[in-house]
């Protein structure tokens, strides 16, 4: 291996907090969307408690899509830089021998 060195872990706790975020945003769109807003009995307080539902869940569906792709993109990163790190080692070792000739 080179002298560039990241751990891995690093990847690995963050895809596990992104992931975690991911779940947890999409139980709550889930609670959201099964919001009962006739508890609340007035009529105009109602539709008010229902489109806030709505509009939150809406978000927090488009939140957790976001973080769904910063998972994708983080796996992605850490494969790269596996890659690079091994390319970087075997290019170095090809260098010294290379030079010991």
């Amino acid at each position: 291996m080179s002298d560039l060195t990241l751990d891995d872990t690093i990847f690995q706790h963050l895809k596990e907090t992104f992931s975690s975020i991911s779940d947890r945003m999409e139980a709550t769109r889930r609670t959201l969307r099964g919001t009962d807003a006739s508890a609340v009995g007035e009529p105009k307080l109602i539709d008010d408690v229902q489109d806030f539902a709505d509009e939150w869940s809406y978000g927090i569906k488009h939140l957790g899509k976001h973080t769904h792709g910063a998972v994708k993109m983080i796996k992605h990163i850490g494969d790269t830089f596996s890659d690079l790190d091994l390319d970087l080692a075997e290019s170095l070792k090809t260098a010294k021998a290379k030079k010991g000739k």
